[in-house]
Order: structure tokens, then C-alpha cells, then sequence
């Protein structure tokens, strides 16, 4: 897409990323431009067709926290996107990312629960004995994962090989002020009738001040788990049914081997996914 005085600096599986005509690399611009589109991605491969309304769903939301979570800095500033992508875009400010994602986890599922079946831990922390599939865990845990380069996957380190990447301080930083962010946005969805599973978020470095600031998106749909609260308590098969894209990653897993060209989304999976 071509957007006047904006150009295209990035496209990854999700977000296009826009840095101003006058600056000449993302990583020195001082204000970007994401746009956020319909694409839907599993298991690492971009998937067809796209989800309708998904960028601009996702948007909205991640504008809708920032503003609730306001207290903590972030990268959003308060400049109108291009007409052209105004429900699908934000204009942020250019930070120094940092190669950690912040992983935080409120309930035993997914990945989490697979481990815990075989050792009792989740992210190698040590777990009491005894929990089921979708248990409230004791306390909110700060799992991190260091984000590979494009292609290759994201990798789950421990609290100790986080220091290693960026420093004990920062280090430290990152744990509390993810395990705040999620202890908020859990008692602001639980107010609501939605229960925050999980979430991951990432940070980076103003790279004038450097204030660490809550970039990228923030507990949307493609960042996080939610469930439904009264379904949940209800208990039954439902009970961890989300609002995300698991629809699209059970039926990728049941109708390939998840290598090489993905097959084609069936309609009756676009229009579930996107009701979800």
C-alpha cells in the first residue's frame, strides 16, 4: 500500500510498518507508522485468506488499553494515522525494541499445561501438584521468551538467561512491570465478565530518554488468551473456549504437518474466527 508521505520500511506475518519519506531506516526514525491488516498467521506461516476487520479489531483494542493503562509509558503518540489506514493504524514513537518477550501467564493452559503434565512446571518454575487444564495458577508467573529473527521460533529462556540478554535492571523491570500490567488488565477484564488467561507484551527503550515504554500491541486478541467468565465457571467442555485464532491453529494441526505452503482456510473457518 502506498501512503503519502510514509514509506514501507517492513511487513511482517501481521503489521506493516510505515517510518516518515524524510528518515531512511526504522531503526533511526523517530516516529513509525503501524498498520495493522487482516492477515492471520499459525504456526509461523501466514495463512489465506485474511480475517475481515481483524486489523481494525485489533487497533481498537490496542488504543483502548494503552488509554486504560495509561500510567505506564508507552509508545503510542498523538498523531492521526493517514486516512487511509485511520482504523487500522498507530503512529508510534521509534523505540530501541529489546529481544524479550514478556510472557505472563494467570492460568495453567496450552504449552504451559503440557509441560506441567510431564514435570510439574511450567517454563521450568516449579508448580504445586495436583492442578487441572485451565487452573488459576497461585500467582500470575513471568515466563519470558527471547524473540528469534524472522523465521526462526521464539525460544522460552528462564529469568536467569533474560539477565544475561539486557541486564539485571532491566531484567528486573521487565518482570514487575509485566506482572503489574497483567494484575491491572485482569481485574479491569474480570469487571467486564472475561477472565485474561495469558498475555504477552513487549517493550523497548525511548531512545532519547531512555524510559522503557510498552510497545507494539497490547492484549489484543493476537496477544492474549481470554475466556469467558460465566462459561468458564460453568465448567464443561466450553470452558476454555477463547476469543482468538485457536479455531484456525486446531484446524491447521488436524489438516497438515504445519511445514511447507499452508492449505487454504475453509469460509466456514474465516467466519467462526472471525465471529471469535
Amino acid at each position: 500500500m502506498t501512503l503519502t508521505g510514509w514509506g514501507l520500511a517492513y511487513s511482517g506475518k501481521v503489521r506493516d510498518l510505515y517510518i516518515p519519506e524524510t528518515e531512511s531506516t526504522l531503526e533511526s526514525s523517530p516516529t513509525v507508522l503501524m498498520v495493522a491488516s487482516d492477515r492471520v498467521s499459525a504456526f509461523d506461516h501466514v495463512l489465506s485468506p485474511a480475517i475481515p476487520g481483524k486489523g481494525e479489531l485489533l487497533t481498537t483494542l490496542s488504543r483502548w488499553w494503552f488509554d486504560q493503562l495509561s500510567d505506564f509509558p508507552n509508545h503510542l503518540l498523538p498523531v492521526e494515522p493517514p486516512a487511509e489506514v485511520a482504523r487500522r493504524g498507530m503512529v508510534v514513537r521509534g523505540l530501541a525494541m529489546l529481544p524479550v518477550e514478556c510472557v505472563v501467564r494467570g492460568y495453567l493452559v496450552g504449552s504451559g499445561w503440557a509441560e506441567y503434565r510431564e514435570s510439574g512446571t511450567v517454563c521450568g518454575i516449579a508448580l504445586p501438584s495436583g492442578l487441572a487444564n485451565g487452573d488459576r495458577l497461585p500467582e500470575p508467573l513471568f515466563t519470558p521468551a527471547f524473540k528469534a529473527p524472522m523465521g526462526e521460533h521464539d525460544e522460552n529462556i528462564s529469568f536467569e538467561q533474560t539477565v544475561d540478554l539486557v541486564g539485571d535492571e532491566t531484567a528486573r523491570a521487565l518482570r514487575d512491570t509485566s506482572l503489574a500490567i497483567f494484575r491491572r488488565a485482569s481485574d479491569i477484564a474480570e469487571a467486564e465478565g472475561l477472565i485474561l488467561a495469558d498475555t504477552k507484551f513487549e517493550f523497548g527503550r525511548d531512545r532519547e530518554t531512555g524510559v522503557l515504554r510498552l510497545g507494539d500491541e497490547v492484549l489484543t486478541s493476537d496477544s492474549s488468551r481470554y475466556w469467558d467468565a460465566n462459561t468458564y465457571a460453568a465448567g464443561g467442555p466450553n470452558r476454555l473456549d477463547s476469543f482468538d485464532k485457536q479455531i484456525v491453529r486446531d484446524w491447521l494441526s488436524a489438516n497438515s504437518d504445519k511445514t511447507g505452503t499452508p492449505p487454504e482456510l475453509p469460509a466456514d473457518i474465516v467466519t467462526r474466527t472471525a465471529e471469535r
